[in-house]
């Protein structure tokens, strides 16, 4: 009588082997999705089918790979070991057309998802999302305005190829590779008392309302930590979300405001004041899963964004001021 497992086919193939690519793919889908529900939805196939794929997985290396946390599901230890291993193969299986491709020197055509925050989008990423696309005109660009942790969600869940932003907190599943670096700058309203000064310092920037973004953002925590290790009170008059909104309302007098560089171009009508002293410096960079296998679209715009070449993204002749 055959067993579950051990019997052979006429061609001497376990049952459970001849699948072995399409059950490693529903496997690692329901990890992304932490859901066999939502990884079917994504895979186009029926819930049943996903359960029976990683069952078998199950059965042949004999261990539980998924359990039950309230609604969802999640990873092992044995089933994080499989997914670090099969992910990648994944990957690179579905991959393999562009890939073969691009080892041809082909790089017509596909499609590149990536996480940004807004202003990642807005003065970080332009210049080579410009060059990428004059490049490659028929692959297909798609920019995701995401905060921080919805694209960790997104990364964790295979639906980008990428982010790229500022992280301070790195996670164990994530890597981040910095590439570009940003002082922090105080803006004022031309003229303003603060640019007279010879030496700034954080007392006399206490002494006047600032303009913040939302409290639930990485940069208002920086801001506020700043001003509290150097035993400063302040005083929030206006909170505004957006670098350009906090922009146009400094211009407008008022208030002022602590920035990253990276939102600097030189049009706007502000003073730039460098506060590096009292505020850590900021860097930016590629944000992905680790073990990630990149399409040969996703390496390309990457090595762009790696180019020494290129000046820093969003310099202008006020960064000078900034750094």
């Amino acid at each position: 009588m055959a067993s579950k497992t051990g019997s052979k086919t006429d061609g001497g193939v376990k049952p459970d082997k001849q699948n072995r690519v399409q059950q490693l793919r529903g496997f690692c889908c329901t990890a992304q999705c932490g859901s066999i529900s939502k990884a079917a939805e994504r895979m186009q196939l029926s819930q049943p089918s996903v359960s029976l794929q990683i069952q078998a997985l199950e059965r042949e290396f004999k261990v539980k790979l998924f359990e039950r946390r309230g609604p969802k599901i999640s990873l092992t230890s044995e089933g994080k070991a499989l997914y670090q291993l099969a992910s990648p193969l994944v990957e690179q299986i579905d991959r393999l057309p562009e890939s073969f491709a691009a080892m041809r020197g082909e790089v017509e055509s596909g499609r590149i998802d990536i996480a940004a925050g807004e202003s990642t989008i807005l003065y970080l990423l332009p210049q080579f999302v410009q060059q990428y696309m004059d490049g490659y005109p028929k692959v297909e660009v798609k920019l995701h305005n995401v905060t921080g942790r919805k694209g960790l969600e997104l990364i964790r869940a295979g639906e980008v190829d990428f982010a790229v932003g500022s992280m301070i907190d790195q996670p164990e599943d994530i890597e981040y590779r910095p590439k570009f670096t940003y002082p922090p700058v105080l803006i004022t309203p031309i003229d303003h008392p603060l640019c007279k000064l010879k030496r700034l310092t954080m007392r006399d920037i206490s002494r006047y309302p600032l303009i913040l973004p939302p409290k639930h953002l990485t940069t208002r925590g920086i801001i506020e930590q700043g001003f509290q290790q150097h035993n400063c009170s302040y005083q929030v008059k206006l909170e505004a979300g957006g670098w350009e909104v906090i922009k146009k309302y400094v211009e407008l007098g008022l208030g002022v405001s602590i920035v990253t560089g990276i939102c600097l171009t030189g049009d706007e009508r502000v003073a730039a004041i460098p506060v590096n002293r009292y505020f850590p410096m900021r860097t930016y960079g590629i944000v992905y899963r680790k073990g990630k296998h990149f399409s040969p679209q996703a390496k390309r715009l990457i090595e762009i964004m790696g180019d020494d070449r290129h000046r820093q993204p969003g310099s202008g002749r006020r960064r000078s001021q900034a750094k």
